[in-house]
């Protein structure tokens, strides 16, 4: 009998929001967790995402959605930008779990050449399945690994968040 594939989704949380805002456009979380599942057979995905509590519906929706999220404490930067710092916890999560064989193969949701190094180890032990950038501005440290390698905007159409026209009173759509 053959077992059914089993592969995990390691998401750089902050990278995936930064990336698709800059090309204008919403993710709706809902289809894109359904589209790991269908494209890449994705059974746990892992979102790494700073906590905020003021953003705590935001959590919850994410949850909703079928994101398991991984929270890391926040800092400042010296202009009071947030940062997340969720790079190392992602890398030692994908690793860690190879080793305990939790999954097949990983799926990498990021644009951030800090992620070079996972990406290179994956590869050598045959677990990568495919980077996704969020941003049309792929890290060249991810782009010249010759790795399979898909720009989330090519998607579009399926995963952007489409918002629904009110009806008026009288039962027909709004402008």
């Amino acid at each position: 009998m053959k077992t059914q594939e089993k592969n995990y989704a390691f998401i750089d949380g902050s990278n995936l929001h930064k990336g698709v805002s800059e090309l204008g456009w919403e993710l709706d979380y809902y289809r894109f967790r359904r589209w790991l599942k269908d494209k890449y057979n994705v059974t746990n995905a892992y979102l790494f995402i700073g906590f905020i509590p003021k953003y705590k519906n935001l959590y919850t929706h994410l949850q909703e959605a079928g994101f398991i999220l991984v929270y890391k404490q926040v800092t400042y930067d010296g202009i009071g930008e947030v940062k997340g710092n969720c790079d190392a916890a992602l890398v030692l999560k994908a690793v860690s779990y190879f080793y305990e064989r939790k999954y097949d193969e990983a799926i990498l949701i990021s644009s951030d050449g800090d992620y070079a190094e996972l990406v290179e180890f994956l590869k050598e032990k045959d677990a990568l399945r495919v980077v996704v950038s969020p941003s049309n501005k792929c890290s060249y440290l991810l782009r010249r690994q010759n790795i399979p390698l898909l720009y989330l905007d090519t998607q579009r159409s399926k995963l952007e968040k489409r918002v629904q026209k009110e009806k008026a009173p009288d039962g027909n759509k709004t402008p």
